[in-house]
């Protein structure tokens, strides 16, 4: 019951630990309590795709007659999208089993608990506790649905993402509480199979507030269009559950004016809470600050050999930044000497219809920061591409330095954008220039034209606008 690593969580942040851990020749178990892959891929990033692609297609369907198609007495089979949802799931999570058993790590079935002694106490479902030992042990137990003081979340009335995921009917009305990526991508799938959706978010922004002014912008525009009520800026007093149907009372922060909003149903999507509870943190006095672990730059928190990954750490909840952090650590644990991840360079998206992508500054966040900036634009209405597949909304926006010509920030909106992000994250890591990327040939005719336009704009060479 002795190994090198063990690894509690086996989300996108700790099952890829895991298989890094035994490629460099570290014995390794991996404890999980519910199942292999996590939030992420069971109730969360790939079940949700597979939500939004059902939708996407619906909504496909519902104008077929602007790509010169006539399809008749199309419906959406609201179980029947459900269960592809549920089947992708769980084929990913049988996918890491096999990644498992192929890289010979042994899985603990369970909830694991830390104990004196560099050693984890995992229960079983038949509240057998059996004791493993690690040299390094690895915490990488994810986030949930965080729930607001005044909104008790009930699981009928008032839900969070899981059960939206898994809906016995399609409500007629839904608010949804929150405007981030969980909710906008749960606003979008709704909204296109049918329901009424309004959208409440408590910062000034509204819409994707972290995301780039413009962004936010053209987003709402979009969702608007489509008949999603958007109220941006505005907080949530009370919901009234006691009735046939849902009141959600809520008032705008800069008049104080007070909407009273019926549903059949409400979302809350206001953010994650990291999942410390019953971990045995208190018994090795491992350091934490609000709901996060404290860790170092290779994520060992201030108790030796015991290490933190993913949405528990101070960095941004997104799987791919679990599964960076978790290779990270795993090499630095081996003696390697990896490189400490750059968190001004990752990328984030949102999967709604148009999708968001993003990466560095937003364009206030340079000026704020006194930053002589060059700033490009270029809308897809006018990219061939875009106008051929039907979606010429959105746009790339692309902020440089002026001196140097070093990329700050990509801000991208629009059709399949978040297949183009990484071609700027990995452009910043070479240290590219602004002029580098308008001499950079693009095929065409593509989506990702707009990139090459975009920097074009920003120094007056643009060609196609």
């Amino acid at each position: 019951m002795k190994y090198n690593v063990i690894v509690v969580g086996s989300g996108p942040g700790g099952y890829v630990a895991a298989i890094r851990a035994s490629q460099l020749g570290l014995k390794t178990a991996i404890v999980e309590r519910e199942a292999l892959g996590g939030i992420c891929l069971n109730w969360g990033c790939i079940p949700t795709k597979a939500l939004l692609k059902s939708a996407e297609v619906f909504n496909y369907l519902s104008h077929a007659e602007d790509f010169g198609i006539k399809v008749k007495g199309a419906d959406a089979d609201l179980e029947a999208v459900i269960k592809r949802s549920r089947t992708v799931a769980e084929g990913m999570s049988k996918g890491v089993q096999f990644l498992m058993k192929k890289n010979k790590i042994d899985v603990i079935m369970g909830s694991g608990r830390l104990a004196r002694g560099k050693k984890v106490e995992v229960t079983d479902e038949k509240g057998t506790v059996t004791t493993y030992e690690g040299e390094h042990i690895i915490l990488a137990t994810g986030a949930r649905a965080k729930a607001l003081p005044n909104i008790p979340i009930d699981g009928k009335k008032v839900i969070e993402y899981r059960k939206a995921m898994v809906p016995e009917k399609l409500p007629k009305s839904l608010v949804v509480i929150g405007a981030g990526a969980i909710g906008v991508e749960f606003a979008y799938f709704y909204n296109a199979m049918g329901t009424k959706v309004t959208v409440i978010e408590f910062l000034e922004q509204g819409l994707v507030p972290r995301e780039d002014h413009e962004v936010s912008k053209e987003l709402k525009r979009q969702f608007t269009k489509s008949g999603i009520d958007v109220l941006g800026n505005t907080a949530v007093e009370k919901v009234d559950t006691t009735g046939k149907t849902i009141t959600v009372t809520a008032k705008d922060r800069k008049t104080g004016n007070i909407t009273e909003i019926k549903c059949d149903l409400v979302l809350s999507a206001a953010g994650v809470a990291s999942n410390l509870e019953n971990l045995g943190l208190e018994t090795l006095g491992i350091k934490t600050e609000r709901d996060k672990v404290l860790v170092n730059e290779w994520y060992e928190t201030n108790v030796g050999g015991i290490y933190a990954i993913g949405d528990i750490t101070e960095g941004p909840a997104l799987a791919h930044v679990a599964s960076a952090e978790g290779i990270i650590c795993v090499e630095k644990i081996a003696g390697h000497h990896p490189e400490p991840l750059d968190y001004g360079n990752l990328p984030a998206c949102t999967f709604s219809q148009p999708e968001i992508a993003s990466v560095g500054m937003t364009e206030n966040q340079a000026k704020e920061a006194g930053i002589d900036i060059k700033v490009g634009k270029f809308p897809f209405t006018a990219s061939g591409k875009a106008k051929a597949v039907g979606h010429p909304e959105g746009f790339v926006k692309l902020i440089f330095d002026s001196k140097y010509g070093e990329i700050l920030g990509a801000h991208m909106i629009g059709h399949g954008v978040t297949d183009m992000i990484a071609e700027i994250v990995l452009a910043r890591k070479l240290e590219a220039t602004g002029m580098e990327l308008i001499k950079t040939v693009h095929p065409h005719p593509t989506m990702s034209e707009a990139i090459m336009e975009a920097a074009a704009a920003a120094y007056g060479e643009v060609i196609h606008l």
